[in-house]
């Protein structure tokens, strides 16, 4: 009996691995040829269960059949790759030279536009899916009864990998996708159609993401949440494995499904933590992947934040007006959302010197700002710390926290570093989220209460503008001193930083500490402003909103992250209580943004 158990649990962690190899082949693929980080492949197979759950029941009352429930899972997932090959023509194609974050804001606003869509066509309830004919019994072996959906699984993964093999050896199509990933500028100098060849790849990675979702729906139904976790899966498995590779997503989605099978056995408490652990490990020892290669240079370097000049003393005294005109004649609501909006607007301040100057890509910056408000907010209700000693420890706690994080990946670059941020910034959700008895799990911490003098939203404005202003002038001053124009020179040319004996890796990680302190900052101020903390200050969609403050005021003019989180905060605090569409409008913002505005509103304001 025992030996079956562990049997069951093997057999449902391969089904599982098996479906998550749909998808992450298609994320490979996708990035291997058109080096396109796309955050919207989970939405992809989302739409796929969508399509599946309409299209299957009656093809099957028609034909009750395991043929026609393949074929309408096949023809589920042409519909999607319909989708995403209309994606690549009207979006993609305009932003594949530019750097990564631009092209994971851009799919991001994607998913906010799907996640509407699927919304309005399929509603908010879950969607259970047919059986597969023929399949919907359990087959006993060795004492446990094993549902034969989740053997027919366990062989279709094998199968679509020989068959993707097949595709890359023996056509011309796969030998073109083979060429790209290893140099995309001399098959573009050999006279290949580059455009049609990346609509064709990016079609087939929609198809296998699309099956991938078919092929789920007689296990789980088809729900409007589903997108996040599964393209959180996929990028650990693809990461794990190499960017690039098939038969590295195949071994990566082998050895997280059994270690998500296993590992809640084992280690029920950090179940969340557990494939984020293993994609660091891997990273930090073989930054390429299991089977990936050694990643190209990145494109489009983004100049110093340093490169333009200050705040002209107009606009400083019209910001500071503003802030007082909304401390002393406005009401407690909009004191609230100033506040948050200068917490935001030094988060995102940090993110961009990190990115403009270091070079460091951060796609998990959310766990500066919710480190520091977890440290204030515990300090402040478990310890029962005064406010002003426990807005000290909270940017104390994020820059270490940070410093501890830089040391680990200070060596890396490109996309597998962003990658480990990424990883890193989940590993602290999880923790945040499972060790319930210190952080409350997602209920969180409440209580958080400011002091007697700042108790009023008007003071505490007040307070958050004198800690928030001047913090953002210091790490200006910093841009202009010899440790940020020899930050910036490492990051143009680390080869000749360091024929110059520079300390490349010690800039790299004092640059994270400092901007992981200052973040932390903004989570401390936040935690009293909002009396409470929660896991979601912490989650992935939290960065992704950094990203989107610092490229929608501008990445290189010294106000654009506080352009940023006034006019993304304002939006959705404005847009949000209106429609139930916000989702819509917010990510067609966000596409537009990366389209038409490049540099940004500071940018654009400054051509004009």
């Amino acid at each position: 009996m025992e030996w079956g158990f562990w049997l069951a649990q093997a057999v449902s962690g391969l089904a599982g691995a098996s479906a998550l190899f749909l998808t992450a082949a298609g994320l490979t693929l996708v990035f291997g040829v058109c080096r396109i980080v796309n955050f919207a492949h989970g939405s992809f197979a989302m739409v796929g269960a969508y399509v599946a759950v309409t299209l299957l029941p009656p093809l099957l009352a028609w034909s009750p059949s395991l043929s026609v429930f393949l074929l309408g899972a096949v023809l589920s997932a042409l519909a999607v790759a319909a989708l995403g090959a209309a994606v690549e023509l009207l979006l993609l194609r305009r932003i594949y030279r530019v750097p990564e974050l631009f092209q994971l804001l851009a799919t991001f606003g994607l998913v906010l536009v799907i996640q509407d869509g699927v919304l309005q066509l399929w509603g908010p309830e879950d969607i259970p899916g047919p059986r597969a004919p023929g399949l919907g019994h359990g087959v006993a072996i060795l004492g446990e009864r094993i549902p034969a959906y989740d053997l027919f699984l366990i062989a279709v993964g094998p199968v679509v990998l020989a068959l993707l093999t097949l595709l890359l050896r023996a056509t011309r199509f796969g030998l073109l996708i083979q060429a790209a990933t290893r140099d995309r500028e001399m098959v573009a100098a050999l006279g290949v159609n580059q455009a049609l060849l990346f609509t064709g790849v990016f079609a087939l990675g929609a198809f296998l993401a699309g099956l991938g979702g078919a092929l789920q729906v007689p296990r789980i139904p088809a729900s409007g949440g589903m997108d996040l976790p599964i393209i959180a899966e996929a990028f650990v498995v693809t990461v794990v494995g190499g960017m690039g590779s098939v038969p590295g997503a195949f071994l990566a989605s082998v050895l997280i499904g059994l270690l998500q099978a296993f590992g809640i056995l084992a280690f029920p408490k950090i179940t969340l933590v557990l494939v984020f652990l293993v994609m660091a490990a891997v990273l930090m020892l073989r930054p390429q992947g299991l089977l990936g290669r050694p990643e190209p240079p990145a494109r489009g370097a983004i100049e110093g934040l340093a490169a333009l000049p200050p705040p002209s003393p107009p606009l400083r005294a019209l910001a500071v007006a503003a802030i007082l005109a909304v401390a002393f004649l406005s009401d407690d609501y909009l004191r609230k959302v100033a506040t948050e909006m200068l917490v935001l607007a030094i988060a995102a301040f940090s993110l961009g010197f990190l990115i403009a100057n270091a070079g460091i890509v951060s796609f998990g910056h959310a766990a500066f700002l919710g480190a520091g408000a977890y440290a204030a907010a515990l300090l402040s209700v478990r310890a029962g710390w005064p406010m002003e000693a426990a807005l000290a420890a909270g940017p104390l706690f994020a820059g270490t926290l940070a410093l501890l994080f830089g040391a680990a990946l200070a060596r890396m670059g490109g996309i597998y570093l962003a990658m480990l941020t990424l990883a890193f910034a989940q590993i602290t959700h999880a923790v945040a989220f499972q060790w319930v008895e210190l952080t409350g799990g997602d209920n969180g911490i409440v209580g958080v209460r400011p002091a007697w003098w700042a108790s009023d939203r008007a003071s505490y404005l007040l307070l958050a503008a004198a800690l928030v202003l001047p913090a953002i002038w210091a790490l200006r001053r910093v841009l202009s001193a010899p440790f940020g124009v020899l930050l910036r020179a490492a990051r143009d040319s680390e080869p000749r930083a360091l024929a110059l004996g520079l300390p490349v890796v010690a800039m790299r990680v004092a640059a994270f500490a400092l901007a992981g302190a200052l973040a932390g900052l903004g989570g401390a101020v936040f935690a009293f402003s909002r009396g409470s903390v929660d896991p979601t200050l912490l989650a992935i969609p939290q960065s992704v909103d950094l990203l989107a403050m610092l490229l929608l005021g501008g990445v290189q003019a010294v106000a654009g992250p506080l352009l940023g989180a006034v006019a993304l905060h304002g939006l959705k605090d404005a847009v949000m209580p209106l429609t139930d569409l916000w989702r819509l409008f917010l990510g067609l913002a966000i596409l537009l943004l990366v389209l038409a505005f490049p540099r940004g509103l500071a940018g654009a304001w400054r051509r004009a």
